[in-house]
């Protein structure tokens, strides 16, 4: 049961919430519970939604974006955000299983987002404080600098919903994946 009320429907929600929530539902054809608790605060939830709509047209692929989202909700043993990924990454992004187990890991089976990957990963564990050697080999994978920028902006945005998540304890509405580690 979450620890912060959960708008049952969009009409529900704060007034000034509902169209957003109601492009949401436009968009992905549910409202998931993470949307609507946010819903909460509109500030929160346009800030969100803009922020994730802003990186969403940025330069890395929707499958690194998962990657990403599955590595930091594992290192913040979110296991709302790791059953939302999961199934996003299985689902959207056609990740495979193996894949996933990597992701979760802080790696990846291919070889250019695995630099990504284990990037964000030490961004997300060194609150980052990351090293000239971890620059470089980011950059060395080939990414560019403003995908190293987004790849930052991927760890705290993710974290932040990983936070929210785990402040609420929101009701779970995806197929259930747990963290290994505890939370």
């Amino acid at each position: 049961m979450s620890r912060i009320p959960t708008p049952a429907t969009i009409d529900a929600a704060p007034a000034a919430s509902q169209p957003m929530l109601e492009a949401v539902r436009k968009q992905i054809g549910v409202v998931p519970n993470l949307f609507r608790l946010v819903s909460n605060s509109p500030a929160a939830l346009e800030g969100y939604l803009g922020l994730s709509g802003a990186l969403a047209k940025g330069a890395l692929p929707a499958q690194t974006r998962e990657r990403i989202a599955l590595a930091v909700a594992e290192i913040n043993g979110c296991n709302y955000c790791l059953s939302a990924h999961s199934y996003m990454a299985k689902n959207l992004a056609k990740l495979d299983d193996a894949e996933i187990a990597a992701n979760r890991g802080g790696a990846s089976n291919d070889a250019k987002a695995d630099a990504a990957v284990r990037f964000a990963a030490k961004v997300a564990r060194e609150r980052g404080h990351t090293s000239e050697d971890d620059l470089r080999a980011v950059r060395l994978a080939g990414y560019s600098d403003a995908q190293v920028i987004e790849i930052v902006l991927h760890v705290a945005l993710n974290t932040w919903t990983n936070y929210i998540n785990e402040v609420a304890k929101t009701d779970i509405d995806f197929p259930v994946a747990a963290a290994r580690k505890a939370a």
